[in-house]
């Protein structure tokens, strides 16, 4: 190619963004001042006539600069190639854009038929659009490149670079908490970093093939969440949510070892709109949980009443697990719980022989005596080949109400 002549193709790049609400500003002054009322009563060009009043504004503004771009949202671009010639023809044009990033470089494909070879005449533009869903934050290059032969048969080729930033929208923090029955709370905590209010349109999280996820966002009455119908996130503001991951009933039995052992628990999918509809996504990596530590033996509760009437007596189901390489020859012993709550049945009876990795329910009964929330504790179980007590306290805890009062019979007359 010869480096002294000129091209004959030039290139533009825009980004394509929604405008924003224009409100003018406030100017003011005193009445005593030399402006007087001058001021006050100017027309507001901004105002539109014949329509309601808006505090954030009437009017678009164009973006006058490239602008932020944030993690998950679609980065649209628009490219323009135009032939300023008078006379000459570029033939063989092919339009190529790619991304670069801190980690990988990616080929965006324009719209269709920008990457094969075709003539551009005199004073003729070819335009392109390009879309692509932001993944990385941190540096990012957009590369367009054009290569086109003249009518002399002579190749010409040359590239535009465009730095951006990507920023981060939301700063996403998340906590894992282990259950006694092989349950896990997860608690996010989203804030909104950004400079605008954004509008939160789903958290949702997407659990691991052991374990089924259940949303604890949703109001007691079950008819939407517990933010209110209003999903604005204002700036710096932030909300906690909470899931719960129970493992799927057909491996909570025959898979204990290798629910034991897992610590990949799913991934939090957040999607959102900001003030003007823009879409953004974005998805976490695996959220982590550290592995519980179990012992030989373990004692879980499959079912409890949460609320049990004063003097009322019920029954529960436990469930023993043998986490140990060994057969268990186990005793159940019921010690003296809280003064709120009184076993029933026999102490000390034997519940046989317990293999390696297999399970067992055991039914335990209860007499409540005191009103408020009391735990349920005293519960031992007694390994008689090595005489080794394993001691269970505050399994759960079950509130005690008043019982209602009983209907009052009406009264009959005597013949």
């Amino acid at each position: 190619m010869d480096n002294k002549e000129e091209h004959i193709v030039a290139l533009k790049v825009m980004r394509l963004t929604r405008p924003t609400l224009y409100s003018n500003p406030v100017v003011s002054c005193d009445p005593r001042d030399l402006p007087g009322t001058t001021l006050s009563a100017a027309p507001d060009v901004t105002r539109l006539p014949h329509l309601p009043h808006l505090q954030l504004g009437e009017m678009l503004l164009l973006p006058q600069s490239f602008g932020s771009i944030y993690l998950g949202e679609t980065f649209s671009c628009y490219l323009s190639v135009h032939n300023h010639s008078t006379g000459a023809t570029a033939c063989e044009l092919t339009v190529r854009a790619e991304l670069q990033t801190g980690s990988q470089r990616l080929t965006l494909t324009p719209t269709a038929g920008a990457d094969r070879p075709a003539s551009l005449a005199p004073a003729a533009s070819r335009d392109h659009l390009i879309q692509h869903e932001v993944k990385d934050t941190g540096a990012h290059i957009l590369v367009c490149a054009i290569n086109y032969t003249t009518e002399a048969g002579v190749n010409m080729f040359f590239r535009k670079f465009f730095k951006f930033e990507v920023l981060k929208p939301l700063d996403v923090k998340t906590k894992l908490y282990n259950g006694e029955s092989d349950e896990v709370c997860l608690e996010a905590q989203i804030q909104n970093v950004t400079p605008s209010a954004i509008c939160m349109e789903t958290v949702t999280l997407e659990p691991s093939p052991l374990f089924d996820a259940v949303d604890l966002n949703t109001s007691a009455e079950g008819d939407g969440s517990v933010f209110g119908a209003s999903g604005w996130l204002g700036p710096q503001d932030s909300r906690q949510y909470l899931f719960c991951l129970r493992p799927r009933p057909e491996l909570r039995l025959a898979s204990a070892k290798q629910l034991k052992g897992v610590t990949n628990m799913g991934k939090l999918d957040i999607t959102w709109r900001t003030n003007l509809g823009e879409r953004g996504r974005l998805q976490t990596s695996q959220l982590q949980r550290m592995a519980p530590t179990y012992g030989d033996l373990r004692l879980t509760i499959e079912d409890i009443p949460s609320v049990v009437a004063l003097d009322q007596t019920f029954t529960f189901t436990c469930r023993v697990h043998n986490a140990s390489d060994r057969t268990l020859a186990l005793a159940l012993r019921l010690e003296t719980p809280s003064a709120g709550l009184v076993w029933r049945g026999v102490s000390g009876r034997p519940l046989g022989r317990l293999a390696a990795g297999a399970s067992a329910t055991v039914p335990l009964t209860l007499t409540a005596r005191r009103l408020g929330l009391q735990p349920v504790t005293g519960v031992r179980l007694l390994d008689a080949a090595l005489n080794r007590p394993y001691d269970y306290d505050n399994l759960a805890q079950v509130f005690v109400a008043a019982p209602a009062p009983a209907e009052r019979q009406p009264e009959t007359a005597a013949c």
